[in-house]
């Protein structure tokens, strides 16, 4: 008899770990501590809310009202570009009924994100299994999703909040679907998606792949702007040589130039529009070789010496920083520094390089630092003797974008940089005490 009390007993504390769990599941709609919004940030929207818990925990469907906002990483992307979207949920329809705590990391959510305007379809978010503890009669706390999409038609494409399904680990495997009452749900975010970026059909041929010094060579450009004036000029490796002349297009963008070439270090032939190189607007090079044939004198000997362009390269000094700790609910600014960043350009050539930046949000104990809290006050030295001068960038956030330094095009460009910034995040007030992280990427072009 004893035994079988005990037993009824342990279902009793298993059904209501169950119900608790199940609580959980159909309510965890956002509430204390909502992930702080990304570069791209919609507005907060409301809508209605019916969420159905799964049948063995014997509550009946509850409606109420859901907050959410989307979040992107790149409001006016390109036809073809990818899109990261962020579903975060931050108000519950409703809060913990049982007396039941629960504990952390039991929820997994996933869900939709409705794309409307220029394109139409939907996207598929999902979040992860990772929630604070809930007291019982408790708020439940926010939680985001994620996903991407790739923009397929140009102009406006809307984004709304869209059904979502709560799935717990809690003793048992449950998932409670919330749906959105008289869909669709409200815009809460805008893209404005441009056109993709017309292709480069400009070609370039040359009458003769080599020649004597001083030789002309004939150059054919075709589909180039019409009516427009275009450099055709010779390269030693990256670098443009003194041999050019500018021609002018015919009404179908074509055009026949007869370029002298004297430069025996000449490595090939390009064309192109504008004040200086541009890949988008040029087309080459077409190799060519300057062979000299000029006789040695009697009782002499021709000496040569070739300089090869290199690459352009960075390096970091470290992967890691420590920013300075601030204080639960006085909030402020954590600071520190970036690592240093070395850029070695060696190419020779005429184009210039920059460095940009791009960081994440902080996630923590207490969900997450928005990713635009971030700043940096960049600085750019260039090594004694570098043919380039270096420029840093604009102090200001990071967020999804901004420039560390860069140098500009020229006639010949290239050296040593050292760049710094000194770094400071904007940490809320009351920001849940714990260890913060996010990723800061630099990309060198």
């Amino acid at each position: 008899m004893a035994l079988t009390r005990t037993r009824a007993a342990a279902r009793r504390r298993r059904w209501t770990a169950v119900l608790g769990a199940t609580a959980l599941a159909f309510a965890a709609g956002g509430g204390l501590a909502a992930p702080a919004h990304a570069t791209g940030a919609g507005q907060s929207v409301e809508f209605p809310t019916r969420c159905v818990p799964p049948p063995i925990a014997g509550i009946p469907p509850i409606e109420g009202t859901t907050t959410a906002v989307i979040s992107v990483d790149n409001a006016s992307p390109k036809v073809g570009d990818k899109v990261n979207v962020t579903y975060s949920i931050t108000k519950p329809a409703a809060s913990n009924p049982v007396d039941l705590a629960l504990p952390a990391d039991i929820l997994t959510p996933s869900g939709k994100v409705v794309l409307g305007g220029a394109q139409s379809g939907a996207i598929s978010v999902t979040g992860p299994k990772k929630n604070p503890p809930v007291p019982g009669k408790g708020a439940f706390p926010g939680f985001s999703m994620t996903g991407s999409f790739t923009v397929t038609t140009a102009g406006a494409i809307t984004l709304s909040p869209g059904d979502y399904n709560i799935h717990t680990s809690y003793l048992m495997e449950l998932d409670t679907p919330c749906t959105v009452l008289n869909p669709p749900a409200p815009v809460s975010q805008t893209v404005q998606a441009g056109d993709q970026p017309v292709p480069n059909e400009r070609t370039l041929e040359l009458g003769t792949a080599s020649g004597a010094p001083g030789v002309r060579v004939t150059v054919t450009g075709a589909r180039f702007t019409p009516l427009t004036e275009v450099t055709v000029a010779a390269r030693a490796g990256a670098a443009e040589t003194a041999d050019r002349m500018t021609v002018t297009t015919d009404s179908a963008g074509g055009f026949v130039a007869r370029l002298k070439v004297n430069d025996p270090a000449t490595t090939g032939v390009v064309a192109y529009e504008g004040g200086s190189w541009n890949a988008e607007k040029g087309a080459g090079p077409i190799p060519y070789q300057v062979i000299d044939d000029t006789p040695t004198p009697p009782n002499s000997q021709k000496i040569t010496a070739t300089v090869t362009a290199g690459e352009l390269s960075m390096t970091q000094a470290g992967d890691a920083v420590a920013l300075s700790s601030v204080d639960f609910g006085q909030g402020g600014a954590a600071t520190g520094a970036l690592w240093t960043v070395t850029v070695k350009d060696f190419r020779g050539g005429p184009a210039g390089w920059s460095v940009t930046g791009k960081v994440t949000d902080f996630t923590g104990p207490g969900g997450a630092i928005g990713a635009d809290r971030l700043s940096w006050s960049p600085a750019c030295v260039a090594k004694e003797g570098s043919p380039s001068a270096c420029t840093a960038g604009s102090a200001g956030p990071v967020g999804a974008g901004a420039t560390l330094a860069s140098t500009a095009n020229g006639t010949v460009t290239g050296g040593e940089f050292t760049v710094d910034a000194g770094l400071s995040l904007d940490v809320p007030a009351f920001t849940a005490p714990g260890s913060y992280a996010g990723v800061l990427t630099l990309t060198l072009s």
